[in-house]
């Protein structure tokens, strides 16, 4: 079962499920509790052809409510209709001519860290070929087209909706199938936060005759075949020098391009040990201090479980006051019951970083927020969640990060 991205909210509140709803609720159920194959095929068309019709008519409200119900109800109801809805907004069929194509978005995440800035922003279209010829090379079929947005874009400026998001995927079809550019309407994006830590992405969408391979992985012939581990050492190799003028001052780690969803859980989940090291090595640059003189506060937030950790780290002793603060999802089906546990994980990356003075949380907290700006509240020495401030009297090297 994928794991889900929607946050779990209003589990106890109730709504009457219009008509769509509840057919995908019923479905999502019978996929859930199906005890065959042929079963599981069944409740899969029946749930692909009715999410299909919803995004493709920019109605997504009922996706929404039969999502929130089985999110109260049935966890493994709900994981069956995530992923239904994740696989119709970044796939779909387009007839061109005589020819049934299979559509799929695909994303190549760079997970960044830096002590400055980030960037983001159009790609030349000279660096845009020379990495989707990169991609069709070394990572897709060989009957593959393919088209990349000319962007590097940043979590912000991705598809807020499911039904967006197939919107993207169509028209980006289109543009692989035709062998035409594909465009991206910049002034429509929304400004990208600014993070020591941080994903961008590069977008596109490949087209295959139905039925044939996507990806390198899936190929027959020996000569075209390679596995996913040659394919990531592949792209490094080869688009890592067109990347490196587009990030300076940033180290970053490429992950495999892949299917749209499934890349956004995994750069997720790499990017949080590197927000650690990364705002370490920011406070011992701009403070001048070595990094075991930071103290972290980690504590647990969430509602009825724990959702994320937060972790406020100081200097000089100081338990009011938090200097930087850094948030770490528990992403799925993540745990304290996980071998090793999130804490496990987070104690382990601070102290690989020289962070030793470690003091924790007890009690699961709900989130906070500034009330002003709207970024996450820390935890600090004495027991509380406070704004995130450098020292008055520094003047830090770049923009001041949460």
């Amino acid at each position: 079962m994928k794991e889900p991205r929607i946050a779990r909210s209003g589990r106890d509140r109730k709504t009457h499920l219009s008509p769509d709803a509840e057919r995908l609720v019923m479905a999502a159920l019978g996929l859930a509790n199906s005890g065959s194959r042929v079963e599981d095929r069944f409740w899969e068309q029946q749930l692909a052809a009715r999410i299909d019709k919803l995004l493709d008519g920019a109605h997504p409200r009922a996706l929404h409510d039969a999502l929130e119900r089985l999110n109260q109800t049935d966890a493994e109801a709900y994981g069956a209709l995530i992923e239904a809805v994740e696989e119709g907004s970044e796939s779909l069929v387009i007839e061109e001519g005589d020819t049934l194509w299979q559509v799929l978005l695909v994303s190549a995440p760079i997970v960044a860290w830096t002590r400055f800035r980030i960037p983001s922003g159009p790609i030349s279209l000279e660096t845009t070929d020379a990495l989707a010829l990169q991609w069709r090379s070394h990572v897709l079929a060989r009957e593959a087209r393919f088209t990349m947005l000319p962007y590097l874009l940043s979590l912000d400026q991705l598809p807020r909706d499911h039904a967006e998001l197939r919107r993207l995927t169509r028209r980006l079809g289109n543009a692989a199938i035709r062998s035409t550019r594909a465009r991206l309407d910049q002034k429509s994006l929304p400004e990208t936060a600014d993070m020591l830590a941080d994903t961008r992405f590069l977008i596109g969408a490949l087209a295959v005759p139905l039925g044939r391979p996507a990806f390198r992985w899936q190929e027959d012939e020996p000569q075209e075949h390679a596995s996913r581990v040659q394919c990531l050492e592949s792209w490094v190799a080869q688009g890592r020098p067109s990347l490196e003028p587009m990030l300076p001052g940033c180290g970053f780690e490429c992950l495999l391009p892949d299917a749209y969803h499934i890349n956004l859980r995994e750069s997720d989940r790499r990017a949080r040990p590197y927000a650690i090291r990364a705002g370490v090595h920011f406070l011992t640059h701009a403070l001048g201090v070595e990094a075991s003189a930071i103290r972290a506060v980690v504590a647990p937030f969430g509602t009825e479980r724990i959702d994320e950790y937060r972790i406020g780290l100081s200097v000089d002793n100081d338990d009011e006051e938090v200097a930087h603060g850094i948030v770490w999802p528990l992403l799925g089906a993540e745990s304290e019951d996980d071998d090793p546990t999130p804490f496990e994980r987070i104690r382990e990356t601070l102290r690989d970083v020289g962070v030793m003075d470690l003091r924790t949380w007890s009690e699961t907290t709900e989130p906070e927020f500034c009330e002003d700006c709207g970024v996450p509240l820390f935890p600090n020495g004495k027991g509380e969640v406070v704004h995130a401030e450098m020292p008055m009297d520094v003047e830090p090297e770049s923009t001041h990060f949460h």
